[in-house]
């Protein structure tokens, strides 16, 4: 299955999609999906109300597709966290993931458009496996611990500035990463026992329909478990938290291919979970 909320900005709710391709409304388990849904075993409850054939099915032709999680009160971010990536950025692997954070209202919905900040001229894509926390991370010492913290994935384009990340100011990363509508994700949230493996995804990207980015979750330095393992040591992760976990090569930073400007298109799509679509705009 796979949870989603549709509806207009601000007042999405949410639905399940079940196997065969039928969308039910979910308002009767949960009045959306967010931390306190997933960090109460929502996601059994959704189950267990779909097998039930407890939930009317819903007509959703036209509705809008937003984020498939609920203002999400933490983005944590892993930057270079594929060796090939790292190096197009001009940098040696990391040896300890690299942290940085995303303001959360950047998230927005899989096909909402991206503004192109004003004064941008490096507005760049970045396909990325987003790992949605369902339960407190907090200290934890092994990766098992790590996974069964993990409610489930979903696409996400961490979208970055990187005049605004690397030149102003001598290069902050949080200024390149927070600008408004930053952060598509989704089209929906799937749950981690119907993932498989996290380490197996292949994760592609395209702009304007031409090829970007072609790679798999196993080019990974660190794990999606060491990752939220690693965290746990610094920081606590709650129910809803959301850790977009690094991009691969292909991006316009590596000198490769242009940046982005208004009118161009971005896909970002990950095997299982997806495919997203925006539209660039300028702000």
């Amino acid at each position: 299955m796979e949870l989603l909320r549709l509806g207009a900005v601000g007042a999405e709710r949410p639905y399940v999609r079940a196997a065969d391709g039928t969308v039910f409304d979910l308002s009767s388990v949960t009045a959306d999906i967010d931390g306190a849904f997933l960090g109460s075993d929502g996601i059994a409850r959704a189950r267990a109300a779909l097998d039930a054939g407890s939930l009317p099915a819903a007509d959703v032709e036209g509705l809008r597709v937003g984020a498939p999680i609920a203002k999400p009160a933490a983005v944590v971010c892993i930057g270079q966290n594929y060796a090939a990536h790292a190096a197009e950025s001009g940098a040696e692997p990391p040896k300890d993931p690299i942290v940085f954070f995303k303001h959360p209202n950047t998230v927005v919905g899989p096909y909402d458009d991206v503004l192109v900040p004003r004064g941008s001229t490096k507005t760049d894509w970045e396909v990325e496996l987003a790992v949605v926390i369902g339960k407190q991370a907090r200290y934890l010492s092994s990766d098992e611990e790590a996974l069964a913290c993990i409610a489930g994935y979903a696409v996400s384009n961490d979208v970055s500035e990187r005049a605004f990340q690397l030149e102003v100011s001598g290069g902050q990363w949080s200024k390149g990463k927070c600008c408004e509508t930053f952060n598509p994700l989704g089209p929906a949230l799937v749950p981690a026992d119907e993932v498989g493996d996290p380490q197996n995804l292949d994760l592609k990207s395209w702009v304007n329909g031409e090829p970007r980015q072609a790679s798999n979750t196993r080019d990974m330095i660190f794990s999606v478990a060491a990752l939220v393992r690693d965290l746990s040591q610094y920081l606590t992760l709650d129910p809803g938290d959301l850790v977009n976990t690094g991009t691969p090569e292909g991006v316009a930073l590596s000198g490769r291919f242009p940046y982005l400007a208004a009118g161009d298109t971005m896909e970002c799509e990950i095997q299982g979970l997806g495919r997203q679509r925006q539209t660039l705009t300028q702000a």
